[in-house]
């Protein structure tokens, strides 16, 4: 249940004027992400693909016609802006980006400067009060324009409330795992529920640390590596502590193969569950 990277840019003071707004990446693609390579099956249009991150072909066809003075790339991946007053780009963000809103009433863009993730969870906030929306037509001269800034917002409280949420998931996931391997009793729970928040909160804060100290490439590198280093406690731990506890004994392997299972599924059920609900990863 390790988290996922974001970026978060949070619109106050924006009108009801229908908007949609997008981050130009520096890279022509992060992740799953990646601009329009000419071909209409790759096309991430609303009409074909239904999800909320993805655009009408209209609006889409505008951001792909959008022509940025630094080449940053738009990514097919959109917000309706002015409904949630927020981008949330919660599955690979790029790690160098602009906020470029579209008004499609008035065929309006409004771009900004380039801006960094600063952190593994990144948070922008832009005031668009006193931002003249109409006197801002989309050419090539006005394009080169800074129009709109952001400021950092980093949201300490949200961040506590999701490791919590990744913790009590991850918690409820192997407890079911462990009542599948027979671990029933309430001392064994107990013993089990301890461990997953010690090394929950151990690989929560490391990863947190590495992104936000070296980026995204280390922090996959070491995401791979400390998943493995909570196997290896959790698989200690079990052989030892867990072991005393039950009247059957088993062998240590069993032990090991339930660490296993149990990260393994939890692990996987974390890339699924971050789609699902982006808003705690």
């Amino acid at each position: 249940m390790g988290p996922k990277a974001s970026v978060r840019i949070q619109f106050e003071n924006m009108g009801d004027e229908l908007c949609y707004g997008t981050l130009l990446s520096e890279k022509g693609s992060t992740g799953p992400a990646s601009a329009w390579d000419g071909t209409e099956e790759n096309a991430l249009i609303y009409e074909e693909l239904p999800y909320s991150n993805y655009l009408p072909r209209t609006v889409w066809e505008a951001f792909v016609g959008y022509k940025d003075p630094d080449g940053y790339f738009f990514l097919q991946e959109g917000w309706t802006v002015s409904e949630t007053k927020e981008i949330a780009w919660t599955y690979y963000p790029p790690s160098s980006f602009k906020i470029l809103l579209y008004y499609p009433e008035t065929g309006t863009f409004i771009s900004s400067g380039i801006y960094e993730r600063y952190a593994f969870d990144t948070y922008y906030t832009v005031d668009m009060d006193g931002v003249n929306i109409g006197s801002v037509e989309y050419n090539e001269n006005l394009s080169t324009d800074q129009r709109i800034d952001a400021y950092r917002s980093y949201q300490y409280r949200q961040e506590l409330l999701s490791l919590a949420a990744r913790i009590v998931l991850t918690i409820v996931i192997e407890m079911m795992v462990a009542l599948l391997f027979g671990f029933r009793k309430k001392k064994q729970l107990l013993i089990l529920a301890i461990t997953n928040i010690v090394t929950q909160v151990i690989l929560n804060v490391a990863l947190n640390f590495i992104n936000y100290q070296s980026g995204p490439l280390a922090f996959a590198v070491f995401y791979v590596l400390l998943e493995i280093v909570v196997f290896v406690m959790e698989a200690v731990l079990y052989c030892t502590v867990l072991k005393k506890t039950s009247e059957t004994k088993k062998r240590d392997w069993y032990y090991v193969v339930y660490s296993l299972v149990a990260n393994s599924v939890s692990f996987g059920a974390g890339f699924l569950l971050a789609r699902i609900l982006p808003g705690i990863f």
